[in-house]
This record gives structure tokens, C-alpha cells and sequence, in this order.
């Protein structure tokens, strides 16, 4: 185990079970490296506090006694620390998570986790564009004003189009392929976990792809990325957000205009022209409906909104 995060004050036997939660993560679960990384983060942070609260690393036996009053002491101490209640959430879930590996591994249940509830979140719905707006978003005649050549700046609208009219994730589109892009209506995608899903092409984005490939300076092999930077190599997803922030100054958006502003905006305009929602819950590869629902939260409030807008006795 890394030394790193309090790893060296972690008793043996809790770190043997903690490498094999990890690697059950990553095999079995499929989760990507990143959310691996944060777990195993999360945890070491936790037991790394139980050795200095309880003046010595814990072993397997006395993490699985711990009480609720550990658990708390935790809190309050990441809370001393300037921890948010999102991150302090984030880090009783992994710990949770390892104490359910442990658990099913016959290592003892660890109620004491279960047992404390975890900070309030204030929901925060996500912030669609309008129709009109995501639409500019993918215009590559729109003046940026920065002076980049012209196939630049198709790829960038390529980019964006994929973004809103496919609902992908900017990792995903800059995952892809050039030997993804043929002939047919639909991508194959590969999302979070690794998992793949088949999103639908529309003309437009279509289009948008087959105006930047004939302008590339560069060649373009089938197993070579898609979107490629100024100098042929794989695309920085910085790049494109910084190109989203110029076209928000040249069209006036505000800050809530992102690259994934436009995935929420895929989601929301699909929902109010009376998308299924499990259908949206496929093409966005949510592996939860609940996360997709959010979205209906989201329309309900434009609903609210333009009737105070507009109805006379609002």
C-alpha cells in the first residue's frame, strides 16, 4: 500500500482488507480509476483519524467495534477542518462502502456507520441552456475573436454538438475513436465503469463531425482519437472549456454555461418534448434512475417559473 493519506498508520491486517476492497472495485465493480482513487483516499483519511483518536492504528476487530461516538468525532474533526458537508458526505460513503466489503467478508459488521446520520446536502438542480442558446453553443460561424484557424474551431462546434445532442460527457467524446464515426446513426460510447451504450447521431452532429474531418490538417487513423489538438495529439478537455467560455462572452451566457451544461440541456429538452424517462436514463448511462430523475425536477421548476412569468394572477 502507498505511503501516502495516513497509509502507515494503518494495522496490517486492516490494510490487506483495504487493497483487496480496492481491487474487488476495480475487477468486480468496474469503477473507473479516479473513483477508486477517491475511495481508497476517503478510507485511509478515516482510519488514519481512528489511530490518533484512539492512540493507535485499529485492528480488524476493533474497527468493526467501533461506536458511534468515533464516528462523530470524525466529523466534527474534518468539519474543524474546513470540510464541506458534499465531501464529508462523499467520505462516510466509501467508508461505509469498505465496511459492507468487510462485512460481507465475514470481517464484522461495523454498525456504528449505519447507525450515524450524514451531513444535510442542499440540492443544487442543474442548469440547462435554453434551446436557443445550446444550439449557438454548436455554431461554428459564431465569432470567438480568438484568432484560431477555421478547422479549430469546427472541431470545437463538433465537440459542443456532440455534447447536446448526444448527452455525452466531455471524457466520452473525447474518448472516441475516428474509427467510431462511420456511416451509421448512432455511436458506440464508452461511459464510467468502462460500461458501453449506443448513443443516437443526428444530422446536425453528423454534420458538425464530417465539417471538422475534412478540414484536419491531420491524418486520421481509425484507432487514433477522434478530436485531436493544434498539434495532432490527443484533445485537452481544458481546451474545450475554455473554447465554452469564449462563446459564452461572444453570445453573452452566464457561468453556468459548461460543457456539461449541455448534457443537462440534452436531458431537459428531451424531458419537456415528453421524453421517456428511462429512455433518457439509457442515452445519459445513468446506472440509477434516481439520478436521471432530477431532471424532472428541473423541468417542473421551468414549468413553475413561466407561469409566474406570464399568468396575470401570478
Amino acid at each position: 500500500m502507498h505511503s501516502t493519506d495516513g497509509a502507515h498508520r494503518i494495522a496490517p491486517g486492516v490494510a490487506t482488507q483495504v487493497e483487496g476492497w480496492l481491487t474487488y472495485l476495480t475487477a468486480e465493480r468496474r469503477m473507473a480509476a479516479k473513483t477508486v482513487e477517491a475511495y481508497r483516499r476517503d478510507v485511509l483519511q478515516f482510519l488514519a483519524f481512528l489511530a490518533e483518536h484512539r492512540g493507535g492504528a485499529p485492528s480488524l476487530k476493533e474497527f468493526a467495534a467501533l461506536t458511534p461516538t468515533d464516528v462523530r468525532a470524525f466529523m466534527a474533526a474534518r468539519r474543524a477542518q474546513g470540510i464541506g458537508s458534499r465531501s464529508l458526505m462523499r467520505m462516510l460513503a466509501g467508508t461505509r462502502a469498505f465496511a459492507r466489503y468487510l462485512e460481507r467478508g465475514g470481517k464484522g459488521h461495523v454498525g456504528a456507520l449505519s447507525a450515524v446520520r450524514g451531513p444535510k446536502i442542499a440540492k443544487n438542480l442543474p442548469r440547462p441552456l435554453s434551446v436557443a442558446a445550446a444550439r449557438r453553443m454548436a455554431d461554428p460561424d459564431v465569432p470567438a475573436g480568438d484568432g484560431h484557424a477555421p478547422w479549430l474551431h469546427a472541431r470545437d462546434a463538433a465537440v459542443l454538438g456532440l455534447l447536446y445532442g448526444g448527452g455525452l460527457r466531455i471524457s466520452e467524446a473525447l474518448g472516441l475513436k475516428r474509427g467510431a464515426i462511420g456511416t451509421g446513426d448512432a455511436v458506440t460510447v464508452t461511459g464510467k465503469g468502462g460500461k458501453q451504450r449506443m448513443v443516437p447521431l443526428l444530422p446536425q452532429v453528423k454534420k458538425l463531425i464530417a465539417d471538422y474531418l475534412a478540414l484536419c490538417p491531420y491524418d486520421m487513423p481509425d484507432d487514433g482519437p477522434l478530436f485531436v489538438g493544434a498539434k495532432g495529439g490527443a484533445l485537452s478537455p481544458r481546451l474545450i472549456q475554455l473554447a465554452m467560455a469564449r462563446l459564452r462572452g461572444a453570445l453573452g451566457l452566464p457561468e453556468t454555461a459548461t460543457p456539461h451544461a449541455l448534457r443537462h440541456s440534452f436531458a431537459t429538452h428531451l424531458l419537456a418534448r415528453g421524453g421517456d424517462l428511462r429512455s433518457i436514463q439509457e442515452l445519459l448511462g445513468h446506472a440509477s434512475l434516481s439520478t436521471t430523475q432530477i431532471y424532472t425536477a428541473v423541468d417542473a421548476e421551468r414549468l413553475i417559473e413561466a407561469y409566474r412569468s406570464a399568468h396575470p394572477r401570478a
